[in-house]
């Protein structure tokens, strides 16, 4: 039996298990998708090389709620135009319209709906356009309160996308995000996903797990898949990635982690690995 069809019967089960006991479960997925760089194609790694992989990939999972990463105005279009019943939240980092990368949330309209959300930008002055500390480039966190249609349950999802440059700014950001959390969310569910720039070493991880849960070492089942999580597109099986990307909860249980490392011939469809959580409140 392969990895692929292993993996569906483990999400079945775990969904399986919620609904017998009660649970209202979301499928949570944290993607950075890679931005659109004209000189990846030299390589075979161009958006339109990949985007129809990254679709696949989507579909097959089907999560309920996906936060993208370093995705611009057009990435996220087509993404909508081919992935069905799915709406987003989120602007463009640069001008807080569409200009820029966004740390967007997509969800099933199905499944849940927006009651209100806003993007806020990782510096000082966080209500507008804007970079702070050592940061090279602007970043944002996009954030939603939502509600499951089944149940009407509520909880809060922040998406991000930390520098990589600046360690300061990786600092300052964990902070502002726990201080964000606390009051918007107070003692409400809470899903923080991104691509964060650290590994479970570095300070701004252990700020932010001193709030917040790391989905993969909370899992009541035991983690799947790979640790790491940034390949590079490099495809090989004699090499550490780094973790860097997350999905962490407050107030919420997390019964299934994964880090998907499902390839197309012999290419990633994107430099980062997806990572997926079933969350149950």
């Amino acid at each position: 039996m392969n990895r692929v069809i292993l993996t569906l019967l483990f999400m079945l089960s775990v969904s399986a298990y919620a609904a017998v006991n009660g649970q209202s479960s979301l499928r949570v997925m944290s993607y950075n998708i890679r931005y659109d760089s004209p000189s990846d194609a030299e390589e075979g790694n161009g958006w339109e090389q990949r985007r129809d992989k990254i679709v696949k990939l989507v579909k097959h999972y089907d999560p309920d709620l996906l936060g993208v990463q370093e995705a611009m105005k057009h990435q996220l279009d087509y993404l909508l135009g081919q992935l069905e019943g799915y709406d987003y939240i989120g602007v463009g980092r640069d001008d807080g319209g569409e200009k820029g990368e966004y740390s967007a949330i997509l969800f099933k309209k199905a499944k849940v709906k927006v009651v209100e959300g806003n993007t806020f930008w990782l510096s000082e002055t966080p209500e507008k356009p804007s970079k702070a500390w050592d940061a090279a480039l602007p970043r944002i966190a996009t954030w939603a309160e939502f509600e499951t249609t089944n149940d009407q349950q509520r909880f809060y999802y922040l998406n991000t996308h930390f520098d990589h440059v600046g360690t300061e700014a990786r600092a300052n950001s964990a902070k502002l995000i726990l201080k964000k959390i606390e009051k918007l969310a107070g003692k409400a569910p809470v899903v923080v996903s991104g691509d964060f720039n650290v590994t479970p070493e570095a300070e701004p991880y252990e700020i932010l797990t001193s709030g917040l849960k790391d989905g993969r070492l909370v899992s009541t089942s035991a983690a799947y898949g790979p640790e790491g999580t940034f390949s590079g597109f490099e495809l090989t099986a004699d090499k550490d990635f780094p973790r860097i990307d997350y999905i962490f909860v407050k107030n919420m249980e997390v019964r299934a982690y994964e880090t998907i490392s499902d390839f197309f011939n012999n290419k990633f469809p994107s430099d980062h690995l997806p990572v997926m959580a079933e969350v149950s409140f």
